[in-house]
């Protein structure tokens, strides 16, 4: 389930930045594939018998795939970074600290090949980030530092009933500290601040529009 919502995720990013990007080569959802073997591989147990995975991912690219790494650098990170929350959240697994992911080059590699070196990292500062959505007549969602969903189904974690929100119509993905919201296809769209969007980092006081619904975006 957590890879698959990955690929969804992908297939949708594809249509923008990321087709320039990944014609041939490295494909993000190898990487992906590999993040939650090695979180599963790398599990391990604190003294208070809580379940830990890794929350420092190093991943090594070829030069030639790092280049074309680099043009979606910051939406693959979120990307990646939401998966290994997702993964760690549905196998009730936590972390030592925040969870990084970084890319480096390594010139002794071949296009399409990667190596990914996860460690536990208590040195990385906890900034998750915290907020909420305020909404019509007095509604209020608190967020969580995980991948959130928003639209009419009573499954999604923010639910908004109104014909013109689609049964699921957008995500909040943590991001450092605060949210990116990503529409997921939906019929109305989604704005932010008047603007058409497919993905964009929420600043506070953001209001967002899905359809005729109005939300502000606060963070704490």
């Amino acid at each position: 389930m957590v890879l698959r919502s990955f690929e969804d995720r992908l297939e949708r990013l594809v249509e923008g930045v990321f087709s320039r990007a990944f014609r041939s080569g490295l494909q993000p959802v190898e990487i992906g594939r590999r993040l939650v073997r090695e979180m599963e591989a790398s599990r391990t147990v604190d003294a208070s018998g809580r379940a830990l995975a890794p929350n420092r991912f190093v991943i090594r690219l070829a030069s030639e795939d790092a280049q074309r790494f680099a043009e979606v650098h910051d939406s693959l990170v979120t990307e990646l970074a939401a998966t290994v929350r997702s993964y760690a959240s549905q196998h009730r697994l936590g972390f030592l600290g925040m969870i990084s992911i970084e890319f480096e080059t390594d010139p002794s590699l071949r296009v399409g090949m990667f190596r990914l070196h996860p460690s536990y990292d208590d040195r990385i500062a906890s900034t998750e980030p915290g907020g909420w959505l305020e909404g019509p007549n007095g509604a209020f969602y608190k967020l969580k530092n995980q991948v959130m969903t928003i639209g009419r189904l009573s499954t999604c974690d923010v639910v908004v009933d109104d014909q013109n929100v689609s049964r699921q119509h957008a995500e909040l993905h943590p991001a450092d500290t605060t949210f990116q919201l990503v529409d997921l296809g939906s019929t109305n769209g989604c704005r932010v601040n008047g603007i058409r969007i497919d993905r964009h980092l929420l600043s506070d006081g953001d209001e967002i529009a899905l359809g005729p619904v109005r939300l502000r975006f606060r963070r704490t």
